[in-house]
């Protein structure tokens, strides 16, 4: 039986169903209806935001954050991320310039200020599998120069330090509600902000620039979240605590089993960080073992993923960056798998997983 790196949630059929019976006498589909703004709405208070614009995916979210923000110039963000964070920056117009990360895979602001110029106009870090930046050390170095931070919190739902929603830190951020994340819309992406003025722009963006009937203001997009997609939010919303505790109960049982065994970096707890759980990052002493590592799962119908690899700054449509200096995100990159991680993977599936990676780092 194939075992994939994660596996979305879903709530009950009948519950959906419920949910969009109503589609069917109101007809309305998309562009601001019921679900549409109950979602929002209930984001707002989960997230402990005073603003939360939702979009049909998490990179045309990034894209109007950006854009809300009227930038020009080089942009400060890490090679460590998928490939929309660094994309979303370009198809703007903009310049990336790559800081090199900790080994948890976030930005490392002690290297970051070194790479403020005068053509420097945003920060955009990124929250790694559940682990935040050092979001303190950030903003002191942004306010210094003066420059917005917009975060890449895709990873990062329902995280929060000291008690305080992920959500809340930067101008911006932004979440992913793919169907592989830890809460989903199916497809889907959120920013979340406390300015009434970007969340305007945010809405600009999202429709056309469309304000009224007969009134267009600004050359916006199109990303509206449809009703289909919110209403699968508005149920697995429901069902996210019970979601959460599951994943911690594998990864508690990745970290019982993997722990006692050398030749392997493991997540570490971040103080006072309460995550989600989103991946279990294993991290190995060289590319060679880890992907023998990923064959031996293999043959054993387990499917891993190296996430993130390569780099960003190594993909073939950035060669101008392909000598970035970025040696902890190089070997990250060439030594991390994330390891199959949902709320119900069965406790025999991870210990089998467990005893694969014994097996292969014995022989090594």
């Amino acid at each position: 039986m194939r075992i994939n790196v994660t596996r979305s949630s879903m709530p009950d059929f009948e519950e959906y169903c419920a949910e969009i019976r109503d589609l069917w006498d109101s007809h309305w589909l998309t562009n601001n209806g019921a679900k549409h703004i109950a979602l929002e709405n209930a984001l707002q208070e989960y997230l402990q935001s005073s603003h939360v614009e939702l979009f049909t995916n998490g990179h045309l979210a990034l894209e109007a954050a950006i854009a809300a923000l009227h930038l020009k110039g080089e942009v400060i963000t890490t090679p460590f991320s998928f490939a929309s964070t660094t994309h979303a920056i370009v198809r703007k117009g903009l310049t990336p310039v790559f800081c090199d990360v900790k080994p948890d895979g976030t930005m490392d602001a002690d290297r970051l200020e070194a790479l403020i110029n005068e053509k420097t106009c945003a920060i955009l870090p990124v929250h790694v599998y559940g682990h935040l930046c050092d979001v303190e050390k950030i903003q002191q170095i942004a306010d210094r120069h003066q420059l917005p931070v917009i975060y890449d919190a895709a990873h990062a739902f329902g995280v929060k330090k000291n008690g305080v929603s992920a959500a809340t830190f930067g101008v911006m951020s932004m979440f992913s509600f793919h169907a592989t994340k830890v809460f989903n819309t199916i497809e889907g992406g959120a920013i979340a902000t406390s300015s009434e003025e970007l969340a305007r722009e945010l809405r600009l963006e999202r429709n056309f620039g469309i304000t009224g009937p007969e009134d267009v203001v600004s050359v916006g997009g199109n990303a509206k979240m449809n009703e289909f997609q919110a209403a699968m939010g508005l149920c697995n919303l429901r069902r996210l605590a019970d979601d959460i505790a599951g994943r911690k109960a594998v990864h508690e049982r990745y970290m019982q089993h993997l722990s006692a065994i050398g030749g392997i970096a493991l997540p570490e707890e971040q103080e006072g960080v309460e995550s989600n759980y989103a991946y279990f990052p294993a991290v190995f002493e060289s590319r060679e073992v880890r992907d023998n590592v990923c064959a031996a799962l293999l043959e054993e119908g387990i499917y891993a993923r190296k996430y993130f690899y390569p780099l960003i700054s190594d993909f073939e449509c950035y060669p101008e960056h392909h000598n970035a200096d970025v040696p902890v995100a190089r070997r990250l990159a060439d030594g991390v798998v994330t390891l199959p991680m949902y709320p119900d993977l069965p406790m025999e599936d991870v210990e089998l997983i467990c005893d694969v990676i014994r097996r292969v780092l014995a022989h090594e």
